[in-house]
């Protein structure tokens, strides 16, 4: 491995630039882009054991501020729409899935921790407009269940396992 590689990353590592590389990780990865935030939080927390609850913490919140980037193009998208179709007829599968969040409302956001449909979900919300806080309130307790599930999980099985 090129030196510089190898000098970035162990950079990386230190605590005092790892929480801040979780963080910008757990943000972009929880926009539309895709990219997974959790083997960051990993890596981070095999590192430095004793930041187990710190990373869990910054991930959730990093994860959950880019939660909150996706509601709100979700809610720009859906003015922009608007504007754009004036009110024509959506597709049924788009009104179904519309209706189901409609009626499930703020506690919906609970699943925006899943792969491929929690980012998405987040937009939605924002185009329906449901209640901002309520929503990113839900958005972090699932995130930080996620992080604490996955990456506790990781850590228990991993070869030399550390604990929190």
């Amino acid at each position: 491995m090129e030196a510089w590689l190898h000098d970035l990353l162990t950079a990386l590592a230190l605590p005092q630039y790892g929480l801040t590389t979780v963080f910008v990780v757990s943000l972009v990865s929880a926009t539309l882009l895709p990219m997974a935030s959790v083997p960051a939080v990993f890596g981070l927390v095999k590192l430095n054991p004793e930041l187990f609850w710190p990373a869990l913490l910054v991930a959730t919140a990093g994860n959950t501020a880019g939660g909150a980037i996706t509601y709100w193009m979700g809610y720009g998208a859906e003015k922009a729409y608007e504007a754009i179709t004036h009110h024509e007829a959506r597709p049924a599968h788009e009104q179904r899935a519309l209706a189901w969040l409609g009626r499930w409302g703020p506690p919906a956001c609970l699943l925006s921790w899943l792969p491929f449909v929690g980012d998405p979900l987040c937009a939605v919300a924002g185009w329906l407009r449901l209640p901002f806080w309520p929503c990113l309130a839900y958005m972090a307790i699932g995130k930080f269940l996620r992080y604490l599930f996955y990456v506790g999980a990781l850590v228990w099985a991993s070869p030399g396992a550390i604990t929190p």
